[in-house]
């Protein structure tokens, strides 16, 4: 189970927040662990009686470090018997607790990470003309990478170009050598996500090239796919996610692009994601934090009464999934 790098400052929850200065669970990761362990306990104790195989999947590495994609390489999916649908979810802050939603089709983008590199010439400040300014390239770049969606896309298109970090130097009066910028590309599809990763390529050698700077840029190991819901899987799941929400319907919900290394399972079998609201949580009289802050807020806490819930989803899917594939199997024996 990992966790972000950001400092905690989730206030009421000092029993339990992290111990680690710099790093916490903001995602709601603990929040997805624990669910699935009390969907196995509920297994468990119902083990004699199911004709089929569950398999529980646990997944690391899940910001950045593609540990779905590894699951899969390792032969989850494949291992004896191999598996026919997935399903998995997540909380969502934006909903309120108790309620269920997901969508058909892509429901969580693609995403790819980057890293430029810029080298300059550097000198002394007061002396720009010798230099071959870094800082100066990487803020117009910056401003150049914005265009890429807002002016190559089609606004009936989705895309994000998003710059998260930059560093260059540490003197007030010294130019520097060089700049980094971090930051993020994202697309409802893996050929538009290609096609803004070369957009970034190729702005990125023009702008450092009329500075007289050179570029590098590189990527991340593994770039996620979409999360897309399979859309005749999806006609027998959100039935399912109806009767656990508490509101008694599954709902309809605009794909966000956010990523999600869950896709690598999709790419390969018939999957359904679903979003599990927690935005309602929190009472200030009994030091209840809130729960509406986004995912990767440094304010985020998890709405304890949502695991119930996923438990349920997790038990409710498993089940019924392994009934209804045993009902498939026998209409196509006798067919």
């Amino acid at each position: 189970m990992d966790a972000l790098p950001i400092l905690e400052a989730t206030v009421g929850i000092d029993e339990f927040k992290s111990l680690t200065k710099g790093k916490m669970h903001a995602c709601g990761h603990d929040g997805h662990v624990t669910m699935l362990l009390g969907a196995a306990a509920l297994l468990k104790n119902v083990e004699a009686s199911i004709q089929g195989t569950i398999r529980l999947m646990f997944q690391p590495a899940e910001e950045g470090g593609a540990g779905g994609k590894r699951m899969v390489e390792e032969g989850v999916v494949d291992l004896s018997p191999p598996a026919q649908h997935a399903f998995g979810m997540h909380v969502w802050p934006t909903l309120p607790t108790g309620s269920i939603a997901t969508r058909p089709g892509p429901l969580l983008a693609a995403a790819e990470t980057f890293i430029i590199e810029i080298g300059g010439k550097g000198g002394h400040a007061a002396m720009p003309h010798l230099t071959r300014d870094p800082v100066v390239t990487a803020s117009s770049l910056i401003m150049n990478l914005q265009t890429i969606v807002s002016r190559t896309l089609s606004p009936l298109e989705s895309g994000v170009v998003s710059v998260t970090a930059i560093s260059a130097g540490d003197a007030f009066n010294v130019i520097p050598a060089s700049a980094v910028i971090k930051g993020t590309v994202r697309a409802l599809s893996t050929e538009m996500l290609m096609d803004l990763r070369d957009k970034v390529e190729h702005i990125t050698k023009s702008t450092a090239a009329l500075y007289g700077c050179s570029s590098t840029i590189s990527y991340s190991p593994d770039y996620y796919p979409p999360t897309v819901n399979d859309a005749e899987l999806f006609k027998w799941s959100k039935d399912v996610g109806a009767i656990v929400s508490k509101e008694r319907y599954l709902r309809d919900i605009e794909p966000t692009m956010g990523g999600e290394d869950f896709a690598f399972l999709a790419e390969v079998i018939p999957s359904t994601f679903f979003l599990v609201g927690q935005g309602s949580g929190g009472d200030e009289k009994y030091h209840l934090p809130r729960t509406d802050y986004g995912l990767h807020h440094p304010s985020f806490a998890l709405d304890e009464e949502v695991l119930p819930i996923g438990v349920e989803l997790h038990a409710n899917l498993a089940l019924r999934s392994i009934k209804k594939l045993a009902h498939e199997n026998e209409k196509s024996i006798v067919a």
